[in-house]
């Protein structure tokens, strides 16, 4: 069961999710989804193509959208920019 989101905060996991540097951790912290809820959300948002190439992505070597998968070199989940990009509350920190 997914939780419900007003447009705001779809985009905004929609957008994270795509993001490489933000791992589901990042997403569950702001959000209160787990990864299995965010792939429920992105399936059901996404055309079935996307979805697809969304899901190839994350599960290639390519991605760092798990903290224990990731180099010890990043530090942060998040953009120095994305303060000003957005209005994520992470950022506002």
């Amino acid at each position: 069961m997914i939780k419900e989101f007003n447009p705001e905060q779809t985009d905004r996991i929609i957008e994270m999710a795509w993001e490489d540097r933000t791992p589901f951790e990042a997403i569950e912290f702001q959000f209160e989804i787990s990864e299995a809820e965010v792939i429920e959300l992105m399936r059901k948002e996404l055309k079935f193509s996307s979805f697809k190439l969304w899901r190839k992505r994350v599960n290639s070597g390519v991605s760092h959208k798990h903290l224990k998968k990731r180099s010890d070199e990043i530090s942060r989940f998040k953009c120095s920019r994305q303060r000003a990009i957005s209005h994520n509350k992470i950022s506002k920190r």
